[in-house]
């Protein structure tokens, strides 16, 4: 019986000085791992990603239903833009046609003296 007991000590010794190896337990790799999950993104790295990614039916709808004026500053002609750059006519009277017509020649015109540099 005794000699029983100092197998089970001696091995029990072996046991623990096989987990008392130098080195981090696979616990603490797991935590470390868990506590440093990368580097810290920017807001605008975040907002960089954000922009890569594919945008679902209800955001391109959204961004599609958006419509704005954008003036031309060159020729002082004003569009209608639709969402990401499509542009659409208006429907106007046939005076203001004309009122529209008039001012987009003018402005035409003086781009091309100010690009000739026959106007400076």
């Amino acid at each position: 019986r005794s000699s029983d007991l100092l197998k089970e000590k001696a091995e029990a010794v072996e046991y623990k000085s096989n987990t008392d190896l130098p080195g981090p337990s696979l616990d603490q790799c797991q935590k470390e791992i868990l506590m440093d999950s990368g580097p810290v993104l920017t807001d605008e790295q975040k907002s960089r990603i954000e922009a890569m990614k594919p945008m679902t039916k209800e955001e391109w709808d959204a961004r599609q239903s958006v419509i704005r004026r954008v003036v031309d500053p060159e020729t002082g002609r004003t569009r209608l833009i639709k969402g990401d750059g499509e542009v659409l006519e208006e429907i106007v009277s046939y005076e203001r046609h004309k009122e529209i017509n008039k001012q987009a020649t003018k402005g035409d015109g003086l781009t091309f003296q100010m690009r000739s540099r026959m106007l400076q």
